[in-house]
């Protein structure tokens, strides 16, 4: 048995859609599984689309996500360049070679011509016109011109492509690892251009040149491509490399939440959530794009939440590591059609992953937006803050932003609390019970517990009585972790100068 040998090749015309990063991510897992290799190859052939910039972005948005590569632009390898903008001199030849065996031609026709044709053919009844065994016996080609006429063209300069002659009414049979046997009639085919006036080589060609020439044994690419799978059969068959065609899995579209058409940027913008792994701005018009990096996700959540979308492993089990993807990964268990996309379920994948952290992990992070916000602390005392924070927590940053009191007193206080809770007696009680926290010798959240609920047993108060305004006094908010918690981190000398402060600043308000 061959090695396994996969690829992802994208195309630097833009930013990285999470569907892209989901092939990506299936060619990693499935090379890994089998203790394969896999390239990352950067089809560049369509200059026009050429976006700066782009190439950056997809080898940092890869990065980030944790896929790494055996051989590409940046790792090298033994069957490089990985660049197919530097392999240009490769393509040509076998386009001639296509050319000279029959299997191809070339067409000279200018724009004008085919847009004749087309209308030609609309005009007959034909709603979708295509160069193909029909309508090629009309156009400027080899295959109606003479051979003097075609060098005379080729002598003077005149632009031409190279399109594969497709044979009529035959039959060209896929198997697909996912979607089974799928066959194709060449009727229903055109002539597709292989070779560009450029000197490029379409997709087509250049695909399959070059997975023949990297000895790539599986191709794992989205659905958009089965179309064009059965005349890259043909082209391997053409070229002589019938034996080494790749096995083929064509994977499902990723669908808006709704499961009405495939996710887009704009189902993004239109419901408030990122389809990039990482932000992106447009480099001419300036316009950013939000991506899940930068919205505070974690990368091994993000991950994971891909990996189910259109694959599951068999069982109950969703939190699942690299490792445990790699090990458990099959092309089988990938289903024929769409996956919703669930932002909800998204956001619960990053909880889960945010929880499983360490404090100290976390503390790390949050260090990182403390910094930002000019706020100096220890270390010891964010990774206290991320222990009774990051349960209530989706993201990183909801524990700076839900969690501010912890390092900076509150300057303002919530008005339903005060409104539905402060009693004129509440000043009264809060000095009181400041007193009895004074008198804590050993403050913790334990002994600020047992003291605060004698003195509510002493004046027969309820809890609900004058908790909510002693944390309001403490944190600013109406809700949060434990009281107690809070206070034994801040320290006894916060939390008195906090109540102090609550007091003059409320009573003022009454």
């Amino acid at each position: 048995m061959s090695p396994v040998r996969v690829r992802f090749a994208p195309s630097p015309t833009g930013p990285l859609h999470i569907g892209g990063v989901r092939t990506a991510l299936y060619n990693y897992l499935f090379a890994k599984q089998k203790s394969g290799e896999i390239i990352l190859r950067i089809e560049d052939t369509d200059q026009k689309r050429f976006v700066k910039g782009a190439e950056k972005y997809l080898i940092d948005s890869l990065n980030w996500c944790g896929i790494n590569f055996d051989e590409s632009i940046v790792d090298g390898g033994d069957f490089g360049p990985y660049r197919q903008s530097e392999r240009k001199k490769l393509y040509k030849p076998y386009a001639e070679q296509l050319v000279k065996s029959g299997f191809a031609y070339y067409a000279f026709d200018t724009p004008i011509q085919l847009n004749l044709m087309r209308e030609k053919m609309k005009k007959a009844g034909v709603l979708a016109p295509q160069y193909n065994h029909i309508t090629r016996s009309s156009m400027q080609n080899s295959l109606v011109l003479s051979k003097d006429e075609v060098q005379a063209k080729i002598d003077k300069g005149e632009p031409y492509v190279i399109r594969i002659k497709l044979p009529r009414n035959e039959e060209v049979k896929l198997h697909d690892i996912i979607r089974g046997w799928v066959v194709v009639n060449t009727n229903n085919m055109d002539d597709k251009v292989i070779f560009k006036s450029d000197g490029m080589p379409t997709y087509h060609l250049a695909n399959v040149v070059d997975d023949y020439l990297m000895k790539i044994s599986h191709v794992i690419r989205g659905e958009e491509w089965l179309p064009s799978a059965p005349l890259h059969i043909l082209l391997y068959k053409y070229l002589g490399w019938e034996k080494y065609i790749p096995k083929f899995a064509h994977l499902p579209l990723i669908l808006r939440p709704d499961g009405n058409g495939k996710l887009s940027k704009r189902d993004g913008d239109r419901l408030g959530f990122p389809v990039f792994p990482v932000e992106w701005k447009n480099p001419e018009s300036g316009d950013v794009s939000s991506g899940y990096r930068e919205s505070g996700y974690l990368p091994e959540a993000f991950i994971n939440m891909l990996a189910f979308l259109g694959w599951n492993p068999g069982d109950q089990k969703e939190l699942l590591s690299m490792d445990e993807l790699c090990e458990n990964f099959t092309l089988e268990r990938v289903g024929k059609s769409g996956a919703k996309f669930d932002f909800d379920k998204t956001r619960w994948f990053n909880q889960q992953y945010l929880r499983a952290k360490s404090n100290k992990e976390l503390a790390k992070e949050l260090q990182i937006i403390l910094k930002a916000n000019e706020i100096e602390a220890e270390d010891a005392f964010v990774e206290r803050v991320c222990e009774q924070l990051k349960e209530r927590a989706t993201f990183v940053n909801d524990m700076w932003i839900e969690g501010k009191y912890y390092f900076k007193a509150p300057l303002s206080y919530d008005e339903k609390t005060i409104q539905k809770k402060w009693k004129p007696d509440t000043p009264i009680l809060l000095e009181e019970l400041k007193n009895r926290i004074m008198e804590i010798p050993d403050f913790n959240a334990k002994n600020i517990e047992l003291v605060f609920k004698s003195y509510l047993q002493e004046k027969d108060l309820s809890m609900g009585r004058l908790l909510p305004v002693f944390r309001v006094a403490l944190t600013g908010v109406g809700m949060g972790p434990s009281l107690f918690d809070i206070a034994t981190l801040i320290g006894k000398k916060a939390t008195i100068k906090r109540i102090e402060t609550a007091l003059e600043k409320i009573n003022l308000w009454d």
